[in-house]
Order: structure tokens, then C-alpha cells, then sequence
């Protein structure tokens, strides 16, 4: 018998070929499944009626009830619209439609009492109702007044197409009709028991068309849990199969080459470092491969943990190698690493795509023969003709920024899976690490080295620009160099903002040739133009550094004192403390200034307020996620989140998350292969969801 969830949504009562091909398209709803778990965002009460003047623009859907003093006809073409004056005796309204405009001329009647729901907006100055639902208020239900609405996802081109908020939830409510009598239940009995947990069938009914907030609390905690525990167990049965079928490379030994160098640094680490490094020992030898993420602030070295790991591995007669994202970044770890091993019999080498031809060669000669110790580079290690003799132990610094297939090749290119150790400079909130890389260890280095002065940040407003020329004049002055960042490259017609362009120009006027050097980089750089800039800038050559975000990871400039964050309310808040620490690596006092306009919204002025009361990476990503959500935290969808989140939110749901991971680890604790009768339902979902992608770093595909 076929699974009525998988039918093509063409074939709902009400959808059609039609719309099936205009749902697919703006909401990615291609069958029952699709459609049933599409959730309403939010939910209007419709037992309550406004008047008219006591709604605003801003208002949510308010349900109205007036009658139509005038219908008119305005515009042309597709400008085309149909208005209607709606007045209830308070203040009137103007209800707008641009569609079905012939119908609705000859079919609306004036004088006559209708109820109205929809969202406000402005236009002209005036408030309006766009495409409002109507109904005359002498067939307006009483039932219906009592109802908790569900509003749902929407485009222009749904609207326009007559998918109305009415009509989804039309089509909502006959597929409701349709698969709920034959529904089956998703979880097993024992853990809807002991965790109180209403029924499937009742959890979707409630979550679409909800009696009461309880019911809709009651779904909602339902459908939320069930799709956390299932994210979870699948994280955790992936890292158990992992760790019991992943053979590690076994390395006990501590050697000559790791006390060398570690004899010869001239600072202490710092307790986390070491902690840390013990765990990863402990990880390469216990028999098992190693997959750990190393959180770490900007500047709390995380290189150094990197090379003193890659060294116990080289120790152990294995090769290492540290892939940076960018040539920047790359070079660099090469350069500080160098540094680091000066004196000693370690051999470390740079590759990335800028490398010559002849210089490849003889790198890939040293990698085969097994003369070189750690490959430092970029993408280029990943190649075919790069060939280690013995390959061991992986460092990912910035992972996101690499994709699944990228990693694979990697790791090909041993025989045995090497030990992973992925690092990342942005701060992770709990909730998050918990869901994006559950299947990994985790360690964090959560103090600075000591000497590390804290960074002064600044806020003002750009009416103090002449001011702050004079402060940056000074810095200049005493030796220090400066980082100016803007958030584009290029005027938006939309968003008034400073543009790097527009600020390289004024930069450059108020910084002229010879007294300053002024360089300049961006995304949109030819690579040689960009790597010519940034060591202008690294040299010491330039005084003054005007970059978009592009320098977020990968510049390490001890000299720099300054950082200038123009347009400040344009990043969010780990993006913005991932800014700050470029500065603050030398021994002199250090600036983050935060310049913005002098109107902000609630939201940026709490951003800035809270970077200039804390330098605590963890605080603030906790603080990011809560008001940017999971999305932004990585970047792009392609590093995102395992699976698709349809209620679920990290943000706000920790205490869900914590007590479904719970569950899972006692689950799979009792039934590690998911074989017992009463577990059929976990491994049944975990089989229908295994086309979504979980993100594994160990896996060769």
C-alpha cells in the first residue's frame, strides 16, 4: 500500500497541476508531507474586532467590520488596481486588490456591513489593506469567531495567484480531512507515555487549526521535541558507528620533534591549551579516529595546539597537514609556524595556488618521500598529484568554510581515516554545537594568553568623523596601524549606508600620499591584486587597511591598534567580535570603534551596546543567536544545519533540545542498534530521513 504523505500535492483536493507547480516552486511543496508539516509562523486571534482608528501600519492581521463607502478604478496596465473606501465610523481605510478586479467591481455592494481581515500597510501616506479577505457580516460564523488563525508563508506570486492566506489554509484543512483518519503515529508508545507527549494526529490538528493556546503549547511541544530527538539520535548513532567502526591510528608516543619545540616557545601555555592538548592525546591514543572541534576565541592559540598535535603525530612516523580557507590565512600559519619550529629538525612546507611550478614539484618530492613533516596550504591540498607517504592527522582551521566533498578528498588521501581536528575563531552557543557538529568531541580554549591587553570599544556616530581623522592621525603617528571595514562595496539603492568606495575616496583625501599609504581590499579583487594589498598592509608599508568583511578571518597584524567598523549596525554580533579581534594582538592598547548613524533600530543599538560591554565571544554568540537566529551563524545553508528545522528553534528552544538529547543517549543506550520491537518508529523516521544530508567529518563519499 502506498504512503498517502508521499502523493503529489497536484492530487489535494483544491491544488491542481496548476498550483501544484506554483507551491513547488515559491514554498518547495511537492507533496502531502510537504504541505502538512508547513507550519503557520504566527497566529491571529479572530474573536477579537479593531476599529479602524486604533490600527497602525504596523499592526498585525486585524479583523475589521465596516461597510464600503466607494469602489474606483486606478492606475494602468499592471499598475491596474481596484480601491475600495472602508469606513466602520472611527476612520476609514482603503482596501486594495490588483486582482480580480472585473469581478470584484460588480460583485461588492456599497452601504452594505462587511467583515475585513488582513495586514495593514502605507502607501502615500495612508494606510491600507492589500488583497484583504471579505466576507458579508451577515454570513460571518460566531463559531468561526472564536478560532485561533494560522498565518503561513507567502510570496507576491502566491497572493497574486490567488493562494491567499484563506485559500492555503482552505487547502490546509482538506488534506487535514484527507490523511488524518489513517495517520500513524511516529513515536514509540512508551516515550509519548513517560514524556507526556499528545498524539501525532493531535499535535498536526492543533499546530493548524488550534482550539486554544494550551492545545496549540501542547503541539507545539510535540512536533518540536520529536524533531530534535530524531535529530539527535541520528547525530549520536553516527558518531557511535563511527567510533566503533572507524579504526584509529594508534599514537602513544611523545618524541623528540614535539620537545623540541615545546622546550624552546618562549611563553607558557595556558591551562585550556593544555587541556586541550591532553584530550586530543587522549583521543589518538585510544584506538579510535579522532574527530574533535576546538572553539577558540580570536587570539586564545589555536595554532599552537594545532602544530604542538601535529607534532605528536609526526612523532609517531605520520605526516600532518593544516588547511586554511584563504592564501592569506595559509601563510599566514606557515609563518608563525616556522617561526615556531626554527632551530629544530621539523620540516614544514606551504602550499597553496599561487605556489610555482617548480617549487610544487619540490614539494610534492618531499611529501612523497615523507622528508616533509606538516603541509601547510589551502584548497591545493586536496589535488590529485598531492601525495602524502604517510598521512595521519588533519587540522581544518574555519571548516565552514569547506564542503563536504572538499573534506572527502582530503581524506583519501590516506589509507587509514587520519585523526580530525576542526577548528574555528567563531564562538559556537551550546544549543548550536550541539545540533551542527553533534557527532563531534568538543573542546574549547576559553582564556587568552596572558599579556593580551583588552580591546577599548568605542561607539559614536558619524557626525564625530573629523574627530575620529584626528584619533586615527595620532595612532598613525605612534608607529600603529589601522583597519577601516565597511559593510559593501558598492551603493545600494535601498539601504543608505557608507560604501567602501565612496570611503576608500574620502580615506585617501584625508590621508594623502606621501605622509600615508592608504591600500585597499574586497571580494571583488582580482587574487593577485587582493594578496598585493593585504601584505602592503601586513608589511607595514600601508598605514591604513579599507576592507569589507573580507578580512574577518585570516589577517594578523600585531601593529594594527585600530579597527573602525563603519556602518556597525550592518553586522551582527559575532561577525562583529570576529572584526575586533584583527586588533589587540601586539602589546599596545587597542581600539575596536564602532561608527553608525544616529538613528537605530532597538535591535542594533542592543548589538552595540553589548560589544562594548563585553569582549566575551560566548556571551555574545549566545546574545547573536537569540536575535539573528541559527541561519546567519554559519553563513550559508550549504554549511547549515543537518536537517531541515520546520518548528524547532536553537534560539529559544534549548531546554526542548536538552531534554530530547537526554532521551536519545538513554535510548540508544538501552538499544544501540535500534533492533528492539519497541524502537521500530525511530529507525523507520531515521530510514525516511536519510536523504538529508548530516555532516560528517570522518566519511569518505
Amino acid at each position: 500500500m502506498s504512503n498517502p504523505l508521499l502523493y503529489d500535492i497536484k492530487f489535494l483536493q483544491g491544488v491542481g497541476p496548476a498550483r501544484a507547480q506554483l507551491l513547488a516552486k515559491e514554498l518547495n511543496i511537492h507533496t502531502f508531507k510537504d504541505l502538512l508539516y508547513t507550519f503557520p509562523f504566527r497566529y491571529v486571534d479572530k474573536s477579537r474586532f479593531y476599529t479602524i482608528a486604533e490600527i497602525e501600519s504596523t499592526s498585525a492581521y486585524v479583523l475589521l467590520k465596516g461597510k464600503i463607502l466607494s469602489i474606483s478604478e486606478v492606475g494602468e496596465k499592471k499598475g491596474r488596481r481596484l480601491v475600495a473606501l472602508f469606513s466602520d465610523g472611527t476612520a476609514k481605510i482603503e482596501l486594495v486588490f490588483f486582482q480580480g478586479i472585473k469581478w470584484l467591481s460588480t460583485s461588492l455592494r456599497l452601504n452594505t456591513e462587511y467583515v475585513v481581515f488582513g495586514k495593514p500597510s502605507i502607501f502615500n501616506n495612508t494606510i491600507n489593506m492589500v488583497h484583504p479577505e471579505l466576507e458579508l457580516a451577515s454570513t460571518y460564523s460566531q463559531e468561526r469567531q472564536s478560532a485561533m488563525v494560522g498565518i503561513y508563508s507567502s510570496t507576491e506570486k502566491l497572493r497574486n495567484s490567488g493562494i491567499t492566506n484563506k485559500v492555503f489554509t482552505k487547502l490546509v484543512k482538506n488534506l487535514l480531512n484527507y490523511i488524518l483518519p489513517t495517520l500513524e503515529e511516529t513515536l514509540p508508545e512508551y516515550i509519548i507515555r513517560e514524556h507526556n507527549l499528545i498524539s501525532l494526529k493531535d499535535a498536526l490538528l492543533n499546530i493548524h487549526t488550534p482550539t486554544s493556546a494550551v492545545a496549540l503549547e501542547s503541539a507545539r511541544y510535540r512536533l518540536k521535541f520529536e524533531e530534535l530527538f530524531i535529530l539527535q539520535i541520528r547525530l549520536l548513532r553516527q558518531k557511535s558507528v563511527r567510533m566503533n567502526a572507524s579504526q584509529g591510528i594508534l599514537m602513544p608516543k611523545v618524541g623528540e620533534k614535539f620537545n623540541a619545540v615545546y622546550k624552546k616557545l618562549p611563553f607558557d601555555l595556558t591551562g585550556a591549551q593544555k587541556r586541550v592538548i591532553k584530550e586530543i592525546r587522549s583521543d589518538i591514543i585510544s584506538g579510535k579516529q579522532m574527530n574533535r572541534l576546538l572553539q577558540g576565541d580570536v587570539g586564545s592559540g589555536k595554532t599552537m595546539v594545532a602544530l604542538l598535535t601535529s607534532l605528536l603525530a609526526v612523532d609517531n612516523g605520520y605526516q600532518s597537514c593544516i588547511m586554511a580557507p584563504t592564501e592569506v590565512l595559509a601563510n599566514q600559519h606557515y609563518k608563525s609556524i616556522s617561526k615556531m619550529v626554527e632551530g629544530t629538525s621539523v620540516s614544514v612546507e606551504l602550499l597553496t595556488g599561487s605556489t610555482k611550478v617548480k617549487e610544487r614539484r619540490r614539494i610534492h618530492e618531499a611529501l612523497i618521500s615523507g622528508e616533509t613533516d606538516i603541509l601547510i596550504g589551502t584548497h591545493a591540498l586536496i589535488e590529485k598529484d598531492v601525495v602524502f607517504k604517510n598521512f595521519g592527522f588533519a587540522v581544518i582551521d574555519e571548516q565552514h568554510r569547506f564542503g563536504v566533498e572538499q573534506r572527502s578528498r582530503l581524506w583519501s588521501k590516506s589509507e587509514r581515516l587520519p585523526h580530525v581536528l576542526v577548528m574555528t575563531a567563531t564562538p559556537i552557543p551550546r544549543t548550536l554545537a550541539m545540533t551542527l557538529y553533534g557527532d563531534l568531541d568538543v573542546s574549547v580554549i576559553d582564556e587568552l594568553p596572558p599579556g593580551r591587553k583588552a580591546i577599548n570599544t568605542i561607539h559614536i556616530t558619524d557626525n564625530r568623523r573629523v574627530e575620529l581623522f584626528n584619533f586615527m592621525r595620532k595612532e598613525i603617528s605612534l608607529g600603529r596601524q589601522i583597519f577601516v571595514v565597511y559593510p559593501l562595496i558598492k551603493e545600494s539603492e535601498k539601504m543608505d549606508y557608507k560604501n567602501l568606495e565612496e570611503g576608500f575616496d574620502l580615506i585617501k583625501s584625508a590621508f594623502p600620499p606621501p605622509q600615508y599609504c592608504v591600500a585597499v581590499v574586497h571580494g571583488k579583487q582580482k587574487p593577485e591584486d587582493k594578496d598585493f594589498d593585504m601584505q602592503l598592509f601586513a608589511s607595514g608599508k600601508a598605514n591604513i587597511l579599507v576592507a569589507t568583511s573580507v578580512i574577518e578571518v585570516g589577517v594578523d597584524v600585531p601593529n594594527a591598534s585600530v579597527m573602525v567598523i563603519e556602518s556597525a549596525e550592518r553586522f551582527g554580533l559575532s561577525q562583529l567580535h570576529q572584526l575586533r579581534g584583527r586588533v589587540g594582538r601586539g602589546s599596545e592598547k587597542s581600539y575596536c570603534i564602532l561608527v553608525t548613524g544616529y538613528k537605530l533600530s532597538n535591535e542594533a543599538k542592543n548589538r552595540v551596546e553589548l560589544m562594548c560591554s563585553t569582549q566575551d565571544g560566548f556571551v555574545l554568540a549566545e546574545a547573536d543567536l537569540k536575535m539573528r537566529g541559527p541561519g546567519d551563524m554559519q553563513g550559508t545553508q550549504q554549511s547549515g544545519l543537518p536537517i531541515d528545522l520546520h518548528i524547532s528553534n536553537l534560539s529559544k528552544d534549548t531546554p526542548i533540545l536538552e531534554k530530547a538529547r537526554g532521551v536519545a543517549i538513554s535510548v540508544l543506550e538501552d538499544d544501540p542498534s535500534l533492533i528492539l520491537m519497541k524502537n521500530k518508529l525511530i529507525i523507520r523516521q531515521i530510514q525516511d530521513s536519510d536523504n538529508n544530508e548530516i555532516l560528517d567529518f570522518s566519511k569518505i563519499s
